[in-house]
């Protein structure tokens, strides 16, 4: 059991080195234009190189997301339990947040950018628009899926609505909510850097902009690496924290080993 968790620790890390050696090669062997799609020892080069502007960006792109996807977990938790528990909630919420979710959130950008300027806010209100929604519809999911009997024996026990949601419902509503952090806190890196492209001076966004500008296609590629870097370490966060609180919902499957 030791070994077997040892090479699955192992293999995400094996298959990004051959994929990056596939890179590599094909790159070399076709003769490929740095400017179509360097090398990745190219761009980890330029990593190095700007390493401090990269720095600096990264931070800022970071802030922002970490902020957003925290008002995004506050809001989306509780319009979820809202519509959740409430059958007119639901009704009522429910075609406007699907609407609002329907709108391309870089449309949104430039009203934003009227509202409040160009810089930080603009990030963080983009990276809550795009990560929001998923958190909101998960927990009204757990919500939703107590079933009728369980509901009725509670009620026959003695136990008021409120308890019921709280003792119950948001206990059960937690994988969900787990699940939906995950595609969140990605969703919100996505929203980020969409707002730092279109109305920032600082950021990873603003940085692939300013590079793509001047043709440094090596900078871009290592932008990007940048922020897939920091979408994995936030996804690895919101994982071990959903296996320290979860597990219970995972008993006798392979998840929970």
């Amino acid at each position: 059991m030791k070994r077997k968790k040892q090479l699955q620790s192992l293999v995400p890390w094996l298959v990004t080195l051959a994929l990056f050696l596939f890179w590599e090669l094909t790159c070399w062997l076709f003769k490929v234009p740095p400017f179509v799609l360097p090398r990745p020892s190219l761009i980890f080069t330029t990593m190095y190189q700007f390493r401090g502007q990269i720095w600096f960006h990264s931070l800022q792109t970071l802030f922002t997301t970490i902020i957003g996807f925290g008002l995004a977990v506050g809001g989306g938790l509780l319009i979820g339990l809202a519509v959740g528990a409430s059958r007119i909630v639901y009704t009522s919420l429910y075609p406007l947040l699907i609407g609002f979710n329907s709108i391309p959130k870089v449309a949104l950008v430039p009203v934003i950018v009227i509202w409040f300027g160009i810089g930080t806010i603009p990030a963080i209100i983009t990276a809550f628009s795009i990560a929001f929604f998923p958190i909101a519809v998960n927990v009204a999911t757990g919500l939703a899926t107590i079933e009728p009997e369980m509901r009725d024996v509670l009620r026959s026990l003695g136990a008021s609505r409120y308890e019921i949601l709280t003792k119950v419902g948001i206990p059960r509503s937690t994988p969900y909510l787990f699940a939906s952090l995950k595609i969140a806190i990605t969703l919100s890196f996505i929203g980020s850097v969409i707002s730092e492209t279109v109305a920032s001076n600082q950021g990873i966004g603003y940085l692939m902009l300013s590079a793509s500008s001047r043709f440094e296609v090596p900078l871009v590629f290592a932008g990007l690496l940048v922020v897939g870097a920091m979408g994995i370490a936030m996804y690895a966060i919101c994982v071990l924290f959903e296996q320290r609180m979860t597990k219970w919902a995972f008993r006798g499957s392979e998840l929970s080993a």
